[in-house]
């Protein structure tokens, strides 16, 4: 148990915090595998439409902390390239 003030604050903020750090997280991978799975399928309007979905969620996950700049950056990166790919067969 915490025995300062400041301390038992810090106590009851973590988990809420954490909770919602992790529903971000998870927001974001689901995103990352819809465009996956829109590439997969090979249909471009539907990558590009995902991918269109996906890019402010990361962007907003990246401003609030939960994963780092460059790496929101470079996965957004990697998906577009990907997408364009296949837009281009």
């Amino acid at each position: 148990m915490a025995n300062h003030k400041s301390a038992a604050k810090r106590a009851r903020q973590t988990p809420k915090k954490t909770a919602v750090n992790r529903n971000r997280v998870s927001r974001v991978r689901t995103y990352v595998r819809k465009v996956e799975e829109a590439i997969a399928s090979g249909d471009p309007a539907k990558a590009k439409a995902a991918l269109k979905a996906a890019q402010p969620v990361m962007q907003k996950a990246a401003s609030k902390g939960v994963v780092k700049k460059n790496t929101a950056s470079r996965k957004i990166s990697r998906l577009a390239a990907r997408v364009k790919k296949i837009d281009t067969k």
